[in-house]
């Protein structure tokens, strides 16, 4: 490999750290995670056939190493980090709120659906990277993304359901 080896893992460790946390939902244990993820890909650089797929081959090994150590070390905090990072309202509270939703949806989804949305609309990976990062058939990857989906429609629909119309929230001021 030649010297831009660095240049080329370092520039996805934003994307890594990401989907680190994410995953984890800690953002210390995500810098763990990450830190993990590229020691073994520099232990392992000489497994990289193509420069071109060092981002692929990077997830993969981020994925690999959250999922040996899901039960013990890289476990789901719990979620007074999300209480506390939403607790406080901005100025645009209708968008705050929609996020909040969400992200609590989100994390109620099944692990495989969770990690699949993640990889494909947060990082913007294509199907067929994501179905090698995560290790499943490209029909596999498909049937979680479209379950997820779905799941996070329905939070939607509900929230909207049951959100203050715009009169109801000028006639409140």
């Amino acid at each position: 490999m030649r010297d831009d080896y660095g240049w080329l893992i370092s520039r996805e460790t934003t994307s890594l750290r990401r989907y680190a946390r994410a995953l984890v939902r800690d953002p210390v244990r995500a810098d763990d995670l990450v830190q993990d993820c590229l020691e073994r890909a520099i232990r392992k650089r000489k497994q990289l056939r193509s420069q071109a797929s060092v981002k692929s081959w990077l997830f993969r090994i981020l994925y690999t190493v959250y999922l040996n150590g899901r039960k013990t070390r890289y476990s789901a905090a719990s979620d007074d980090v999300l209480e506390e990072t939403s607790s406080v309202m901005q100025p645009n509270q209708q968008q705050q709120l929609e996020c909040k939703s969400i992200l609590e949806a989100m994390d109620r989804l099944p692990d495989d659906q969770r990690e699949a949305i993640f990889l494909v609309a947060l990082e913007g990976v294509s199907y067929t990277e994501a179905a090698s990062i995560l290790g499943v058939e490209i029909g596999t990857l498909k049937s979680r993304l479209s379950r997820g989906r779905e799941a996070l429609r329905q939070v939607h629909a509900s929230a909207e359901d049951n959100a203050p119309s715009q009169a109801t929230l000028r006639r409140v001021k």
